[in-house]
């Protein structure tokens, strides 16, 4: 339970790194410090939820280990790192969803029709399945259920001094960034024109507009915003809108 005081609960302003404390970010801190109770609400739920998601779904995450293990060449899992609250790194857990050895063979960010993506893949990531691993970065408090979609270091640099707002909390599996991005490989398929690469898509056009979405969620950060958050996740996951 220390762990989730420490990583669930807002730090002081002077604790933060460098970086972050800019009048840029000044505000959204501000916010968010008239919302501590909420906060610690949060990190409960995720703690608590988290914990009996991953005792209840071990026959899934069985079925689906083998599944891609039987599919391709590789591990069952796939790990990254990425930057969460107070850009602090952290290696992201999913079940493997492209060839072994992907990330040496092309860019971070995917497009439709990716041949680096496996059949197994494919199918996981339609239904988000891959992500279910994360389970396990929630439960350590690396990230949270909802909250913005954690980045590689690479695209972080890339932040403006107000996109650092979003990593005053735990990196989220859902958003609703990701909901309106749901189709992020097909927009960027879309916008791919001349020599231009997907990275290049990816941090000119995708980025900021999935940024507006992540800051307004801090903006209005409340627990019940976060409930219907991960509601509508499942109702546009399944299709049953």
């Amino acid at each position: 339970m220390a762990g989730m005081r420490e990583q669930g609960v807002l730090c002081r302003w002077e604790e933060l790194p460098d970086f972050m404390r800019t009048k840029e970010v000044f505000p959204y801190y501000q916010n968010l410090r008239r919302h501590l109770f909420q906060l610690l609400l949060k990190r409960i739920f995720d703690f608590w939820i988290s914990t009996v998601l991953m005792v209840w779904l071990i026959p899934i995450f069985a079925a689906v280990a083998i599944w891609v293990k039987l599919d391709s060449k590789g591990p069952v899992f796939y790990q990254q790192e990425r930057v969460t609250q107070y850009g602090k790194i952290f290696r992201i857990y999913k079940f493997r969803t492209m060839i072994q050895n992907a990330d040496e063979m092309g860019g971070l960010v995917t497009i439709g029709g990716d041949p680096r993506i496996t059949q197994a893949g494919k199918w996981l990531r339609k239904y988000r399945l891959d992500e279910l691993p994360q389970l396990f970065n929630i439960w350590k408090g690396e990230m949270s259920f909802v909250g913005t979609r954690p980045e590689v270091v690479k695209y972080v640099k890339q932040y403006t001094k107000e996109m650092y707002a979003t990593l005053l909390m735990p990196a989220g599996v859902t958003s609703r960034a990701s909901i309106e991005f749901k189709d992020e490989s097909r927009m960027m398929e879309e916008g791919m024109t001349g020599n231009v690469s997907p990275d290049w898509i990816y941090v000119k056009r995708i980025l900021p507009k999935k940024m507006k979405y992540n800051l307004d969620g801090i903006r209005n950060f409340g627990i019940l915003s976060d409930l219907y958050l991960m509601f509508l996740t499942v109702v546009r996951v399944l299709h049953i809108e």
